[in-house]
């Protein structure tokens, strides 16, 4: 026994020394990936107030044993299609979904300082924003269109908005369409509507309040994604789509290039989930469940290899 004793403390020993240098590597290690997982959560940020991509549930409850931090919201506090997309691909990484909500721009603009992981907020590809995120494969499409108060009888086709109010989110694809701006990776883009006076937003929903006035003093018509405005609609508003969508947007899981660690790795997975999801139907579920058809198939096919963002 007492020399197997000097044997025994020598295995210790290089155990611990062992499990001292994983943790060392883990700690150390330049991969955003690992850290998420190291970490169990994955801290998302969404909009809430953007129904019904996502929106927080009135008397949501937090979810018990939660691994979110305090000041992050759980998967039972949201609700909407953007949010059921992030926990499918948390669960595709094993880790919980946890979610912040800062301003929008503040997302578009990158350089979030590693306060979140990553955008599921139904942002389109651009080159303006490639220049400081990263894209995923994109997970669904939507068409962009115009919705007017139901009693006006002035505007019968987008073109007759030249030189109106339009209300649309700030930083969003929709300013940039009527600034005759925005370019999409794979579309052709279509001003239809000139000289617009644009109405900036912090999102949609207010832009619709004030459509709802139907006075016209504030806005003319509102530019949204179209499941957006017919939602408003359904939901009883006094709004009207007018004339067929004006362009199409791929939508995708967005990743700052300027993390403290390499994100390149989370961005790569992450776009295998999202190619999982479209290959498994959840993403096709989702996307009946949330918008009644399939907005999913186009998104599926994208070529994200144009993008020319990792080999």
């Amino acid at each position: 026994m007492k020399k197997l004793f000097p044997i025994f403390c020598a295995f210790l020993v290089l155990s611990l020394l062992l499990a001292s240098c994983a943790s060392a590597a883990t700690q150390s290690s330049n991969d955003w990936l690992a850290v998420v997982q190291a970490r169990g959560t994955l801290i998302v940020s969404t909009d809430p107030a953007y129904p019904p991509q996502s929106q927080l549930v009135e008397n949501g409850k937090r979810a018990a044993q939660t691994k979110c931090a305090s000041d992050q919201h759980t998967a039972s506090e949201l609700s909407g299609f953007d949010i059921d997309v992030s926990v499918a691909i948390a669960q595709k990484l094993g880790v919980e979904a946890c979610f912040v909500t800062p301003d929008w721009t503040l997302i578009t603009s990158g350089s979030w300082a590693d306060r979140w992981d990553l955008s599921v907020g139904s942002m389109t590809i651009t080159p303006e924003r490639m220049d400081k995120l990263l894209f995923t494969q994109p997970y669904y499409t939507t068409p962009a269109a115009f919705f007017v108060n139901k009693d006006n009888k002035t505007f019968t086709k987008p073109s007759d908005l030249s030189g109106k109010k339009i209300g649309a989110c700030t930083g969003c694809t929709y300013d940039a369409y009527l600034l005759g701006k925005l370019k999409i990776p794979g579309e052709t883009i279509n001003l239809v509507v000139q000289n617009a006076d644009f109405k900036g937003y912090d999102t949609d929903t207010t832009a619709f309040q004030d459509l709802a006035l139907g006075d016209g003093t504030r806005l003319d018509a509102v530019l949204t994604a179209e499941p957006t405005g017919l939602l408003q609609i359904q939901n009883g508003g006094p709004f009207k789509q007018l004339g067929d969508p004006v362009f199409f947007e791929y939508l995708s899981v967005a990743i700052d290039k300027a993390h403290s660690k390499d994100p390149i790795p989370l961005a790569k997975k992450v776009s295998e989930i999202i190619q999982q999801l479209h290959g498994d139907g959840t993403l096709l579920k989702l996307s009946q469940q949330y918008y009644g058809t399939d907005l999913t198939s186009a998104a599926a096919k994208f070529d994200l290899g144009q993008l020319g963002q990792w080999k």
